[in-house]
């Protein structure tokens, strides 16, 4: 039913693969690569047509000071902190409550509430531009830190609680019963037993949030009309001017904007493969 291991294959198969991972690794670095080659290029490289070839001059340090000097960078930088944090803080909290009631506690309305946290996910998130629009205009948030940020924890709150429901779910049962017995108080339990346990879950669903949250394009443009409040994922157009695409500067930029997921992946990637691995195995 399940793939036979590599180990487990022929001499042929183990060869093969041997040979065909570095390809395989080396074509998936490629665009990332060029990226960066772009963004050491000056900008005559690229009038030039020189785009994909060996930069004819460094500017590193050119371009990458540009990227603050030419736009402004460090204001996006931050608003896309000021809009992730709190994010993702909101959407865990929510994810565990919600996550921890839909698990333990037996209600009538239980398994059809978590089906409606499950069918949020198979939206297309696109279709609700529009009224998602019109109710940030209506409400104030529109154009504001705060209208991001808490249309995404609303988002992401129930892929959230799908991803905490069942990680709790798979925790012995006999663990909470114990503590009822001896008759601790059940915000307690959650506090104190359950949250301990799924730590790694947490860890694991805060760095797919961040994630998520910080790539954002398609929100980032919908609810924002300035400068302002617009985080570095859009705020990298403002490095193209109107009549010319600095390309090297926006490849610059994206490359700076990538840094803290990846910086938070591997900060945390010992808490994330375990907390995706978690409950694999008996």
């Amino acid at each position: 039913m399940f793939p036979r291991p590599v180990e487990k294959s022929t001499a042929a198969v183990r060869y093969g693969y041997q040979a065909f991972l570095p390809v395989a690794l080396i074509l998936w670095l490629l665009p990332l690569l060029a990226i960066f080659l772009t963004s050491i290029r000056s900008a005559a490289d690229i009038n030039s047509g020189n785009v994909f070839g060996w930069p004819s001059e460094f500017a590193l340090i050119d371009n990458y000071s540009a990227v603050f000097t030419q736009s402004a960078a460090a204001q996006y930088m931050w608003n896309s902190v000021l809009i992730t944090i709190p994010t993702v803080m909101i959407s865990v909290a929510l994810a565990c409550l919600a996550g921890y009631a839909l698990a333990i506690y037996k209600f009538r309305v239980a398994l059809p509430l978590f089906f409606v946290f499950v069918a949020g996910n198979f939206i297309p998130f696109q279709i609700l531009m529009v009224p998602v629009r019109d109710m940030s205009v209506q409400t104030g948030l529109y154009d504001t830190i705060a209208g991001q940020f808490l249309f995404h924890a609303a988002f992401q709150t129930g892929f959230c609680t799908l991803f905490m429901r069942n990680f709790i779910k798979a925790l012995p049962f006999d663990l909470i019963e114990s503590a009822r017995i001896e008759g601790i108080a059940e915000w307690k339990i959650f506090w104190y037993v359950i949250l301990p346990l799924v730590r790694p879950a947490i860890a694991a669903l805060a760095v797919l949030i961040f994630t998520f949250v910080w790539n954002d394009f398609f929100w980032a443009n919908v609810l924002t009309q300035g400068e302002s409040a617009k985080p570095i994922t859009a705020g990298v157009r403002a490095l193209n001017g109107q009549f010319v695409n600095n390309w090297h500067l926006v490849s610059a930029a994206s490359l700076l904007a990538a840094i803290p997921p990846v910086a938070c992946f591997f900060l945390m990637q010992k808490h994330f493969i375990s907390g995706l691995t978690m409950g694999a195995v008996k």
